[in-house]
């Protein structure tokens, strides 16, 4: 079942054409059948980062937004801040699976990684790291198949589409 899918790249230094790691998302997730309803990229700014996620995730047309950059522990690396204030309920076992696959990539280092999610308005929200290695791991790791309605026994795709009442 395709999925709307928005991507967002946090940077202060990246514009569309140096965007690898929103690149990636974005061919990986049409190559999956979905359909990349919107990509923007913004720099670290808590509100900045707030507004455009706040208006994807008030716009039924958007089922899955998917964040690279900003998760780390620099003092400009504001995305878990802006974000979380927003779910509904977070998804504590993403940044935690995220964590331990990462292990075999990046070693120990992977526990500064501050990659969350969560749900909000029937929503989803993934925060990746901005490293293109990063989001192919989240993506081939975690996210192709959590995002596919055949992946049993669940995936999100109940949580993100209407159902009839």
């Amino acid at each position: 079942m395709p999925l709307n899918i928005a991507i967002l790249t946090v940077s202060d230094t990246r514009d569309l054409s140096q965007d690898k790691s929103g690149q990636y998302i974005a061919d990986s997730l049409n190559e999956a059948g979905h359909h990349l309803q919107d990509r923007q990229i913004c720099v670290d700014d808590v509100y900045q980062i707030r507004a455009i996620v706040s208006h994807w995730i008030a716009d039924p047309s958007v089922q899955v937004i998917i964040s690279t950059g900003g998760t780390g522990f620099y003092g400009r690396d504001n995305t878990p801040e802006a974000v979380s204030a927003l779910f509904d309920k977070t998804i504590d076992g993403f940044g935690e699976q995220f964590r331990a696959i990462s292990v075999a990539d990046i070693g120990m280092s992977t526990i500064q990684s501050r990659a969350v999610a969560g749900m909000a308005n029937h929503t989803a929200i993934f925060c990746l790291p901005g490293s293109t290695g990063a989001c192919r791991t989240a993506w081939e790791g975690i996210l192709q198949e959590q995002l596919d309605n055949r992946t049993r026994p669940c995936n999100f795709v109940v949580h993100v589409t209407p159902k009839d009442d």
